[in-house]
């Protein structure tokens, strides 16, 4: 029984591994749609939101499945809850990647001469959603505390680039008015992009150490993932299960 449990627990993983897979390639997918004002490449972001819609549902379907049949508790429960958790910040995240996508598409943009730095934090994000999946199924606590960490990065791009465009805006020329703003947008979905990233990293903690408080210091962190000050809920929380 525990043999079978287990191998579903691997599937688990590996379906969330494809989702993250999904997510990274529509972030991809719609920066490189700007970069060359392709509305084609821009339109399939937007088709393709569909399976990572799929793969929310399919996850889910597993995720129920394992908490009816098998009952778990511990460590096994947090794993499947915060399964749960992350992938509605998955499916979140392919959502923002088709919202830039139409915002390509109805402005009919190729930006990237311009605001090269939307690149940059398009990369940066994509990577936080790809290192705080990795750390999920890799139980990383440090990888999930590097992700966090990153929000601040992504945060302060987005500042860079919005500051930017509003210098742009103050010119008083009506189109590049309306461009930047459009810039703005495109640049706050991969802001928040950062943010659902940043969630999906808190749950890997809450599935490790049983804390969902946002945010563990990993330079606290004792040789048997603890955090040194930290008040755990529970004697079942006490400590991270090995």
């Amino acid at each position: 029984m525990r043999n079978r449990f287990d191998e579903e627990l691997n599937s688990l993983n590996t379906q969330l591994i494809n989702m993250g897979s999904l997510c990274e390639q529509a972030i991809r997918n719609a920066t490189q749609a700007l970069s060359d004002g392709d509305q084609e490449k821009a339109r399939n972001v937007i088709l393709e939101d569909g399976a990572i819609d799929q793969a929310e549902r399919d996850i889910e379907s597993l995720c129920f499945r394992l908490l009816l049949q098998q009952q778990p508790v511990a460590r096994d429960l947090r794993q499947i809850s915060a399964a749960l958790k992350m992938i509605t910040d998955m499916e979140r995240i392919g959502d923002q990647a088709s919202d830039i996508a139409e915002i390509i598409i109805s402005a009919k943009m190729a930006e990237k001469g311009r605001i090269p730095k939307i690149d940059e934090m398009s990369q940066a994000a994509s990577a936080m959603v790809t290192e705080s999946v990795t750390a999920f199924v890799n139980k990383d606590l440090e990888l999930a505390g590097r992700v966090e960490s990153n929000d601040d990065v992504v945060d302060l791009m987005f500042e860079s680039i919005k500051s930017r465009l509003i210098e742009e805006i103050g010119k008083g020329n009506d189109e590049i008015a309306q461009r930047s703003i459009d810039l703005i947008m495109i640049a706050k979905y991969l802001e928040r992009i950062g943010d659902h990233a940043t969630n999906i990293a808190e749950w890997v903690v809450f599935s490790i150490t049983g804390v969902h408080e946002g945010g563990i210091d990993t330079k606290k962190l004792t040789p048997n993932g603890v955090e040194e000050g930290r008040v755990y809920a529970s004697a079942d929380t006490a400590k991270p299960e090995k």
